[in-house]
């Protein structure tokens, strides 16, 4: 299991390198402007994924700062929120390497932002949610660079392990 998290821990960080080189040759209007998703905008939708990892590495590592609001704009500029978003990526990868089996055992309380309640879970069961969660919202804004820019990069998962040679005999 360990080695399907550091996959995708890498994968992570692939994906979010090909996206925002995309989103970078965008026009800041584009970037920035309401297209009807969740959050709005492309700068929002990634603002949004750096606040839940944010919140995410902060519930499952005691460590960094926890945003309280998932529609939260941690950085105002694409430059910085791209390093953010970088040393974040950074931060996946080493937590991620450093586990255990018996770390994906251990138990993680946290509380909920939106609806709040107090949950207990493994983290072997709470780690997926965080890949997941990226990969759903890179989705929308690799729908919004098609809609916008009529193209976007090929963010699949078997790309990334054909260009990596992880997985493959």
């Amino acid at each position: 299991m360990r080695l399907i998290f550091q996959m995708f821990a890498g994968y992570n960080e692939w994906a979010n390198a090909r996206l925002y080189a995309a989103v970078g040759e965008l026009p800041d209007a584009d970037y920035r402007a309401d297209h009807g998703a969740f959050f709005k905008s492309v700068h929002g939708t990634l603002n949004h994924l750096l606040v839940g990892d944010r919140v995410w590495m902060q519930r499952l590592t005691g460590k960094g700062d926890a945003p309280t609001s998932l529609d939260a704009i941690l950085c105002d500029d694409l430059k910085s929120l791209r390093a953010a978003r970088a040393e974040e990526d950074t931060r996946i990868i080493a937590f991620v390497a450093g586990l255990s089996d018996a770390d994906l055992a251990r138990k993680v309380r946290y509380r909920t932002i939106s609806r709040p309640a107090e949950i207990e879970q493994e983290l072997g069961y709470a780690l997926p949610h965080v890949f997941n969660h990226q990969t759903h919202h890179r989705g929308q804004v690799h729908g919004l660079l098609t809609r916008i820019a009529g193209d976007a990069p090929s963010l699949d998962l078997i790309l990334y392990q054909r260009e990596t040679g992880i997985g493959l005999s």
